[in-house]
C-alpha cells in the first residue's frame, strides 16, 4: 500500500540527488468506494509536480511526492499523518479527499506545523477547524468548494428549475451528514423544507422502500450527498420503481463509479462541480487531453478531484517560490500572501488565500453540469464558453 512515488526521472537534472529533493505527502484514497476521486487527485498532483521538475523544480531542488493510501479510512489517514509528520516528515501535504479522513488526520499536519492543503475534501470545517483566534496559526488550505457553497447552489438549481417539492438523500459518514445539514440550512433561508429525508450506510443496496417514502410524499427532485456506489444504488432504484425525479446533488454525481455503475439511469443528473471536461477553454482542453495521455482510459474518472489536485500542486509551487525557507511557517505565510497570479486549470487565482480565509474556490467558481450519454457536460452552454478569470 506505501509507496513512494519517486519523479526524479521527469526531466531533472543528474546532478539533482533524493537529498535536494523537496518531500511533499500525498494521501488521499487510491483503493475501495472513494478511489476515482483519489486516484484522480493523485494523478493531477502528479501532471503538476512534473511540470514543476521539467522546469528546474523549485530553486533547483526536484519535488519528491511520497504517496500513501488511506483507503477513505479516518483511522489509516490518522497513522499515515503519523508517519508523514514524524517518522517519514514532509515539508507539506496535498490531498484529502474524504472528509472524515481530513478532519481526523489534519490535526497531526497543525501540530507539527506542516502546511496541508485538502485537494478534495468539502466538510465546512477543514479549514475552520484551526482557525484563528483560537490557534495562532492555519496550516490548513483547501481547493475545493465547500458544502456551505454547493447546498445552495444545489437549492438555487432545484427552484431554477421550478422543483419545490425536494427530498434529501445522504449516506451516514461525515461526508454526507455534513451535506444534509447544510441542504438544510439552504433550504431554510428559501423558506422551504425537505418533503422527507432518507439515509443509509455505505453499501446500501436497496434504496427502494425509502424512496417510496418520498414518491408518495410528492417528491419532484432528489438531492443527493453521498459518493459513486450508493448514488448508483438510488438511480438504479428509481429505474425499478418506474419514477423518475430529478437528481441533483453535490459533486460527487460526477464520479466514475456513479456514472458506470448506474449507466443509462445516470441521465441528466445535475451536479455542482469547479471544473467540467467538455469546457471550451484552450488550457482546460490541454489538460484533459495531458491527463488522458499520459494516465490512460476514456476519460478522467473524476475530473474535478484531477483539476484540483493540480491547482493545489500549482499553489503550493507557488508559495515554495515565493517562501524564504520550507520552515511550515514561512510557507503558510507564502501562502496567505502569494503575491502574483496563480494561472490553473480552474480560474487564475489572485491571492486565493489570506490569514483569515484559507479556502481558494469562491462562488464565482462552480457551475452546473450534467450527465448526457455517460459524460459530465455543462447544463448551461454560456457557462461552458465562460472564461477562466483572468
Amino acid at each position: 500500500m506505501y509507496r513512494t512515488l519517486r519523479l526524479l526521472l521527469l526531466c531533472l537534472p543528474l546532478a539533482a540527488t533524493a537529498a535536494e529533493a523537496l518531500r511533499i505527502g500525498v494521501s488521499g484514497p487510491f483503493t475501495g468506494g472513494s478511489a476515482p476521486m483519489g486516484i484522480s487527485m493523485r494523478n493531477g498532483i502528479r501532471l503538476a509536480a512534473a511540470e514543476i521538475n521539467r522546469q528546474g523544480g523549485i530553486r533547483g531542488r526536484p519535488l519528491l511526492l511520497v504517496e500513501r493510501d488511506d483507503m477513505g479510512r479516518p483511522e489509516i489517514g490518522i497513522r499515515i499523518a503519523r508517519e508523514l509528520t514524524l517518522h517519514q516528515p514532509v515539508i507539506a501535504s496535498v490531498g484529502f479527499v474524504n472528509s472524515g479522513v481530513a478532519l481526523a488526520s489534519q490535526g497531526h499536519y497543525q501540530q507539527a506545523g506542516i502546511p496541508a492543503i485538502t485537494a478534495v475534501a468539502t466538510a465546512p470545517q477543514v479549514t475552520s477547524q484551526f482557525a484563528p483566534p483560537r490557534h495562532p496559526l492555519n496550516y490548513v488550505f483547501r481547493v475545493s468548494a465547500s458544502d456551505a457553497q454547493q447546498a445552495p447552489l444545489i437549492v438555487r438549481e432545484a427552484k431554477r428549475s421550478g422543483l419545490s417539492r425536494l427530498a434529501i438523500f445522504h449516506d451516514k459518514t461525515n461526508y454526507g451528514r455534513t451535506g444534509k445539514d447544510e441542504l438544510l440550512r439552504a433550504l431554510r433561508e428559501q423558506g422551504m423544507s425537505p418533503v422527507y429525508t432518507g439515509q443509509f450506510r455505505l453499501g446500501e443496496r436497496d434504496m427502494i422502500a425509502q424512496l417510496s417514502r418520498a414518491r408518495d410524499l410528492g417528491a419532484q427532485a432528489i438531492l443527493t450527498y453521498a459518493i459513486g456506489p450508493e448514488l448508483a444504488q438510488i438511480a438504479n432504484s428509481l429505474a425499478q420503481m418506474d419514477w423518475r425525479p430529478q437528481l441533483i446533488g453535490s459533486w460527487t454525481l460526477s464520479m466514475s463509479n456513479f456514472i458506470d455503475d448506474a449507466g443509462p439511469n445516470a441521465e441528466g443528473a445535475r451536479m455542482v462541480q469547479t471544473f467540467i471536461s467538455d469546457s471550451a477553454d484552450p488550457l482546460r482542453q490541454d489538460f484533459v487531453a495531458r491527463y488522458l495521455r499520459t494516465f490512460g482510459g476514456r476519460r478522467i474518472p473524476s475530473a474535478v478531484s484531477a483539476a484540483q489536485g493540480y491547482d493545489s500542486m500549482l499553489l503550493l509551487a507557488a508559495a515554495l517560490r515565493h517562501s524564504a525557507s520550507t520552515d511550515g511557517k514561512a510557507i503558510v505565510r507564502a501562502l496567505e500572501t502569494l503575491p502574483t497570479p496563480v494561472k490553473g486549470v480552474i480560474t487564475t487565482y489572485h491571492k486565493p488565500f489570506s490569514a483569515t480565509d484559507h479556502d481558494a474556490i469562491d462562488l464565482a467558481v462552480p457551475v452546473i453540469g450534467k450527465l448526457q450519454r455517460g459524460e459530465v457536460v455543462h447544463a448551461y452552454s454560456s457557462e461552458r464558453t465562460q472564461k477562466r478569470r483572468p
